[in-house]
C-alpha cells in the first residue's frame, strides 16, 4: 500500500523554521543551551536546526553535540549484533547547561529515555528539553513528553512514521505507512528507517 504523505518538502521546511523560531523565542540567542542530536536520524534534525538557527541568529558558533544510545536502549542485547555504535561528539562542559534533545520520531519513548541516560554520563545540564520533528502520541509506553514538536500523528500501532531527508534519501518528507491486508494477515509490518521506536 502506498504511504501517506504527513508532511511534502514545502511543509517540512516550514515546519523546521517554526520550530527554530519557537526555541529563539524561549532561548533568545542560544548563548546558554546545547543542541543534542540522538544517532542515528535525530543529529539529521538537530544539524539541519543548527544550520538554519545560525542564519537567524546570525551567530555561527552554537553548541552543538551528537550523543549515541547504542549501550543505554533497553534492547541492547536483541540489537547489538546487528547494529554497530555510532559516533558521540560532546566537545563541551554540560554541567548548568540547558539543553534541547533532539530526535525525528517520537513513539514508545524508549529511546528518549535511552539518550537522557546518555546524556547524564556527560554531566548534569541545569534542563533538559525535548525537540522532535513527528510526536505519535497514542503509542506512548514511558512518561515522556516533547517541548517542541514539528507535527502530531494520531496512528495505530501497526502503522509506521518514517521521516526522509534530502542528504540521505534524496528529498524531505514525512510518510505514513499503512500495512497491508496481506502483511497484518502474516504479522509482517513495513519497517521504517526513523528512530519510530
Amino acid at each position: 500500500m502506498k504511504p501517506a504523505t504527513l508532511l511534502g518538502s514545502e511543509a517540512f521546511s516550514l515546519t523546521l523554521a517554526r520550530l527554530c523560531h519557537q526555541l529563539i523565542e524561549d532561548h533568545g540567542d542560544l548563548e546558554d543551551v546545547a543542541l543534542i542530536g540522538l544517532q542515528p536520524r535525530g543529529v539529521l534534525l538537530a544539524r539541519r536546526l543548527r544550520a538554519d538557527l545560525r542564519s537567524i541568529i546570525g551567530r555561527e558558533r552554537l553548541a552543538y553535540g551528537e550523543l549515541d544510545i547504542t549501550f543505554h536502549r533497553d534492547d541492547f542485547r536483541h540489537r547489538a549484533a546487528a547494529k554497530a555504535p555510532n559516533a558521540t561528539v560532546l566537545d563541551f562542559d554540560l554541567d548548568g547547561r540547558k539543553v534541547v534533545l533532539v530526535d525525528d520520531v517520537l513513539f514508545t519513548g524508549r529511546s528518549i529515555r535511552a539518550g537522557l541516560d546518555a546524556l547524564l554520563a556527560f554531566g548534569r545540564p541545569a534542563a533538559v528539553q525535548l525537540l522532535v520533528l513527528v510526536d505519535r502520541r497514542f503509542s506512548r509506553e514511558l512518561p515522556i513528553a516533547a517541548d517542541y514538536v514539528g507535527r502530531w500523528v494520531d496512528s495505530i500501532g501497526d502503522q509506521r512514521v518514517t521521516v526522509q531527508w534530502r542528504e540521505e534519501d534524496g528529498q524531505d518528507r514525512v510518510l505514513l505507512h499503512r500495512p497491508s491486508a496481506e502483511a497484518r494477515s502474516t504479522g509482517r509490518l513495513a519497517h521504517g528507517t526513523s528512530n519510530d521506536r
